[in-house]
């Protein structure tokens, strides 16, 4: 597969770019400001009507005394003083709004500890107190550039917070490698209003480290969550301490962040080394990012995917309600953004570092992924995940296929890396199990007393010094599937050989709500059915997924999480409708999904 380098990547952006430059912007209303050019009027009317809806409820009585402290309430202060100083807002100078910023400001003071860090999830934590920093100070530059006596009060407690949180991350320490960042731009934000050289030294002590970036665009953790947590923190840093090297890693890891969006926003975490891997994210939380872009470099391909995520559900939600602030922090924001270039939507990319490829033939995609971390150990910070491949056509929705086995409880199937030739994607893994024999004579210890260690295939642990002992009977299970994908069509042949006899289940997870027909009733409350022979088809609205060919040789669909789960009570299923194919070794199978 044909690879395109950064370089050339740009350059094709630009001639895009250059293409659709006379395209006029009918849908969107321009202003003039002297200061900062063109503006786009039609989001900041937006912005300012859902802040001022949002301020409407945040002065009511009953949500004015709060009991605890949680993070958004540095938001919904921030939200308060953009209301309070924007010059077009109904609250502009109100002091309804003022005497609820002021009453806010004395309940979090009471909720900072002596060291000047909050507690929220982890205890006196330094990051945790960064990230309220982003917000507060947003709003002291807001407050501080506003000229009214009536401020004094607020001013100097908000002062006092922040000053305060800045000894605090001075020193303070930090848990994972997106700390590092949220930190030290918490300390430039907190620079910016209240100079201070100590928290620039600290900012240049944690820069020092480096800034890992892989080939493709992952952080360290190859989350698509704390990926766009980083991304705002380099921006920061980049704007307020002047270090422009810091947008490089930026741009290249939202350049890769559009492979891995689906059609609807939603991002592939299949690979993450964090708690999304699991769980569901959306592109729509790195609009700022890329409009902040797109803006900064007149980057047509940045702009395009911008004016997508516009379109996505969320955005109103989670950028205009409350985002009034940061769009007056961040002046550049309010500008237009330049000309869109044509997005890609037909793609075969593979993303070598992390084993995924995805793969897009108009509104249709799948996933591809072998890069677990190896050796298999269940802990934050490590990939893990079991599903191999995702399906979307539309609104209709394959979110996992996962393969399971009764081999010795060694749970789901994961690749050792993932393989493509002429078009075709290879996954496979073998699987030993040995058995054990007696320990050497000079070995023994008449107590019984060994050492507490891992099996020699990694499955449990016991008093019985493994690694010292002979192995036999050694049984074996090799699992290999190839998938074969012709215009948005993909056929997976799946081989698993061996030990025979040993049950493997296959599980496809659907998104819930969709209409199946070809497959089973419901057999458990849980809603599992089983596709035995023939087609069966999954609806939602007027898309549909054909898959098959069905068959079912056993009804083993439960505790395929393996012992490493199970043992604690543990499971890996997602939620969604469950459809199970089965077989027995020797099995091979082609599967079929259009």
């Amino acid at each position: 597969m044909k690879k395109i380098s950064r370089k050339t990547f740009i350059k094709q952006s630009a001639s895009l770019g250059l293409l659709t430059a006379m395209i006029p912007f009918t849908s969107h209303v321009w202003a003039v400001d002297s200061k900062n050019g063109y503006k786009d009027s039609k989001i900041l009317k937006r912005l300012i009507k859902a802040n001022d809806d949002l301020t409407t409820q945040l002065i009511l009585p009953e949500n004015s005394n709060p009991k605890s402290y949680i993070r958004q309430q540095g938001y919904d202060f921030a939200v308060l003083s953009a209301s309070y100083c924007h010059t077009e807002s109904s609250y502009f100078n109100s002091e309804k709004v003022l005497l609820r910023m002021e009453s806010l400001m004395v309940f979090l003071l009471s909720q900072q500890r002596s060291d000047g860090t909050m507690n929220t999830g982890n205890l006196e934590s330094p990051p945790d107190t960064a990230f309220v920093m982003e917000p507060l100070c947003a709003a002291a530059k807001i407050l501080i550039e506003h000229n009214n006596s009536a401020l004094t009060k607020v001013k100097s407690d908000l002062k006092r917070f922040i000053v305060s949180a800045g000894e605090a991350l001075v020193t303070g320490g930090i848990h994972t490698p997106n700390h590092r960042w949220v930190l030290s731009a918490a300390l430039a934000k907190i620079n910016h209003v209240y100079p201070d050289q100590r928290y620039v030294n600290r900012v240049d002590d944690w820069l020092g480290e480096g800034v890992f970036i892989d080939e493709d665009g992952h952080y360290p953790e190859r989350s698509m969550n704390y990926s766009a947590v980083e991304n705002e923190a380099f921006i920061t840093m980049a704007k307020l301490l002047d270090k422009e090297e810091l947008l490089e890693p930026v741009r290249k890891n939202m350049e890769m962040t559009y492979y891995y969006m689906e059609p609807n926003g939603d991002l592939i975490t299949f690979d993450s080394r964090r708690q999304d891997q699991y769980g569901h994210h959306n592109i729509v939380s790195q609009y700022l990012n890329f409009r902040y872009l797109a803006i900064k470099d007149k980057n047509p391909f940045f702009s395009g995917v911008a004016r997508q995520i516009e379109g996505f559900e969320g955005f109103e939600e989670k950028i205009i309600r409350g985002g009034l602030y940061y769009f007056m922090e961040h002046e550049i924001l309010q500008e237009e953004m330049p000309a869109s270039a044509p997005l890609p939507r037909d793609f075969a990319k593979i993303f070598p570092t992390s084993s995924l490829a995805r793969i897009r033939r108009e509104d249709t995609t799948m996933t591809i992924f072998g890069g677990v971390d190896w050796p298999l150990i269940i802990a934050s910070g490590r990939s893990v995940s079991p599903n191999f491949f995702s399906y979307r056509k539309g609104r209709a929705v394959i979110k996992h296929i996962r393969m399971s086995s009764a081999f010795f409880s060694m749970g789901h199937f994961r690749s050792e890396g993932l393989e493509s030739k002429d078009g075709k994607y290879t996954l496979y893994k073998k699987l030993q199990a040995p058995y054990y024999q007696p320990l050497p004579q000079d070995l023994l210890n008449s107590e019984g007393d060994y050492e507490l260690s891992a099996s020699v295939d990694g499955r449990f642990w016991s008093k019985m010094s493994f690694a010292d002992r002979p192995i036999s009977n050694v049984k074996t299970l090799e699992s290999k599937i190839t998938i074969d994908e012709n215009n948005g069509q993909a056929d997976l042949l799946i081989e698993v050989s061996g030990l025979e006899g040993v049950p493997v289940t296959l599980e496809l997870c659907f998104s819930e709500g969709g209409e199946f027909a070809g497959v089973s009733e419901p057999v458990d409350s849980q809603g599992n059915r089983f596709l035995e022979e023939g087609m069966g088809s999954y609806k939602m609205g007027k898309d549909e997924i054909s898959f098959g060919p069905g068959i079912k040789k056993h009804e083993s669909i439960y505790r395929l999480d393996g012992e490493m789960y199970t043992v604690h009570f543990g499971t890996l299923r997602a939620q969604g409708d469950h459809v199970y194919l089965t077989g027995i070794t020797p099995f091979t199978h082609t599967l079929t999904l259009k």
